[in-house]
C-alpha cells in the first residue's frame, strides 16, 4: 500500500490557487486542499494523510477524517515537520511505500533518513491536475456510453419529453 503524507501549509503556500485562497480565507484553503487530496486518493488508491502545523495553538494533537482523508493538526509546541518525520518512521513497512509531499528542502532530507520518498509541491500539483483531467475524461466517457432512456426514442419525441420535463408547452 502507498501512503502520501502531505505537509498541509507547505502545499497551500506553494500552489497558486490555494495560496490565493489562503490570503482571504485560510479555512477555505485547507478545505480545498482536503477536497483535492480526496479526489487524488479515490483515483489513485493511495492513502492520504494531511498534517497541519498547530504548534502555536494550545492543546493536544487533533485528528479527524474528512472525505476519507485523515487530517492531523499537531499538538502544542510540535511542528508539522516533526510530526511528519515521526509518522513516516512509524508507517514504514516492507510492503508500504511512504511518500511525503513538501517543498521544504530540509524536511525532504529528513524524511529520506526515515526511509520515505519525497514529492515536491510542484510534482504533487502536476499529479493532482492529471488526476482531475482523468476523472473528467472518465465522466465524459461514461456519460456518452450511458443510454439516455431505457426505451429507444427518436430525437423528436425526446425533445417533446424534455419540454414536458421542464414544464414548457
Amino acid at each position: 500500500m502507498d501512503i502520501l503524507i502531505v505537509d498541509g501549509y507547505n502545499i497551500i503556500g506553494a500552489w497558486p490557487e490555494l495560496r490565493e485562497l489562503r490570503d482571504t480565507d485560510l479555512s477555505l484553503a485547507r478545505d480545498r486542499l482536503v477536497e483535492k487530496m480526496a479526489e487524488y486518493q479515490a483515483f489513485t488508491g493511495c492513502k492520504v494523510i494531511i498534517v497541519f502545523d498547530a504548534h502555536l495553538v494550545q492543546g493536544t494533537t487533533k485528528k479527524y477524517v474528512d472525505h476519507q482523508v485523515e487530517v492531523i493538526f499537531t499538538k502544542e509546541n510540535e511542528t508539522a515537520d516533526e510530526h511528519i518525520e515521526k509518522l513516516a518512521k512509524s508507517l514504514q513497512q516492507v510492503r508500504t511505500k511512504v511518500y511525503v509531499a513538501t517543498s521544504d528542502y530540509t524536511e525532504q532530507w529528513a524524511i529520506f533518513g526515515q526511509g520515505a520518498l519525497r514529492k515536491s509541491a510542484r510534482e504533487l500539483l502536476i499529479e493532482v491536475d492529471a488526476v482531475q483531467r482523468n476523472i473528467s475524461t472518465n465522466v465524459k466517457h461514461i456519460q456518452q456510453k450511458k443510454p439516455m432512456s431505457k426505451i429507444p426514442l427518436t430525437d423528436e419525441v425526446a425533445k417533446i419529453f424534455e419540454k414536458w420535463r421542464r414544464g414548457e408547452k
